[in-house]
């Protein structure tokens, strides 16, 4: 399927992330994948993401990583900068997958139906 210019983010065990990978491959379409591990959170992308509608689910403080996180770092966090600072330090605090579907248009999370309308609004 696909011209378009897909890229999702997240971390290749996360069984989230899984769940995406295998939906968009049964759709039959093609997209780049970020490992967050291996080549870290791209800051100019983040900021971009931080920006969108989606912004808001960025920082998981429902994960296992945060809980474990001690109060301060925590507390650190309440703030634009000092989320993003946690979010470039330790990507496993970002909820995932981020995905970037078009100019402009990112999803934050796994959801059959919004990658279907994402899929139906950027055809490439």
């Amino acid at each position: 399927m696909s011209a378009m210019a897909i890229t999702l983010y997240g971390i290749p065990n996360c069984d989230t992330v899984k769940k995406a990978r295998t939906w968009l491959a049964a759709q039959g379409v093609d997209y780049t994948f970020h490992d967050f591990k291996k080549q870290g959170v791209p800051p100019d992308h983040l900021d971009r993401w931080a920006a969108s509608p989606e912004g808001r689910k960025l920082l998981n403080r429902q994960g296992t990583t945060w809980r474990k996180l001690d109060a301060a770092v925590q507390e650190g966090a309440a703030d634009a900068a000092g989320a993003r600072a946690l979010m470039l330090a330790q990507p496993s605090v970002i909820k995932r997958p981020v995905v970037e579907w078009g100019p402009g248009f990112v999803t934050v999370g796994f959801d059959p139906e919004v990658f279907t309308g994402a899929l139906r609004d950027f055809p490439g």
